[in-house]
């Protein structure tokens, strides 16, 4: 997301902490010149400012910028107050030791889905997610979980945000289409990725939601079809679902804990 006119030098600055972010390693100013929108002298003045803050660290020796301690703090409390994994791990672990697969945990960032938590199957398997990392909502089972929950009128605006890239020849590529799966989901109350981002990549997915009815995130088991299939996964949802519900319920109760009624104290 790129800063607009009235965001002013936050917005800014935050911009190029994921563009330093997104390299995934130290990174030279002039790679990052190159993919930023800013002028030279902007992106100058923004990186030193980061650095002066120890958002980002500078290496002079090989001229390379990464995320500074600062940042990595504040992305650890972030973690802890505001991500479900504190609260879901050991849920996540009970779950991956009942089912022997990879199971995955995530939350919404906008229209894109983001990892907060994994477990590796018994069998692992290489797959592109990772915790910390950012995936697409449309072709995901999670993100699907997530984006047949969301509020009806948010859902229009998500969607159009979608890239509607075709990741495999079963990736869903139009909101239209993906409106008839989204019903489906919410009929059946759970979401398949039917290789729809990775060939050989399938998995089950259920939304997490507070005891109001608000996404929290999702929650799902993922194998490949070289070893299992879609009807196998979908009998794993009522215990996938289960799990989901006890998450969205603490997540509840930690987030909005109820007031104690103090009685009223009669005057002495």
């Amino acid at each position: 997301m790129t800063a607009t006119a009235g965001d002013g030098t936050v917005a800014k600055a935050l911009d190029v902490l994921d563009l330093v972010a997104g390299f995934g390693h130290p990174v030279r100013f002039s790679d990052l010149l190159d993919h930023s929108p800013y002028p030279k002298a902007t992106l100058y003045r923004l990186l030193q400012t980061l650095v002066a803050q120890r958002m980002l660290s500078f290496d002079a020796d090989r001229s390379t910028y990464t995320m500074g301690l600062r940042l990595v703090r504040l992305a650890h409390a972030a973690w802890e107050q505001s991500a479900l994994a504190p609260i879901a791990r050991p849920h996540l672990d009970d779950l991956s030791a009942k089912v022997g697969e990879t199971v995955h945990l995530a939350q919404m960032d906008h229209a894109q889905v983001l990892y907060v938590d994994k477990r590796n199957a018994r069998d692992p398997i290489p797959m592109y997610s990772q915790a910390g990392k950012v995936g697409p909502a449309y072709c995901t089972g999670v993100g699907k979980a997530m984006l047949a929950y969301l509020p009806e009128a948010d859902l229009p605006g998500i969607l159009s945000q979608q890239s509607w890239h075709p990741f495999t020849a079963k990736t869903i590529t139009s909101a239209a289409a993906m409106a008839q799966d989204l019903a489906t989901t919410r009929a059946r109350g759970f979401a398949f990725d039917n290789e729809e981002h990775e060939p050989g990549i399938i998995c089950v997915a259920v939304p997490i939601l507070s005891s109001g009815g608000a996404v929290l995130g999702a929650l799902s088991v993922t194998s490949t079809t070289a070893r299992t299939n879609l009807s196998a996964l979908a009998d794993l949802a009522p215990l996938i679902s289960s799990i989901a519900r006890t998450i969205g319920q603490e997540t509840t109760d930690w987030r909005f804990p109820e007031q104690a009624v103090q009685p009223n104290r009669k005057r002495a």
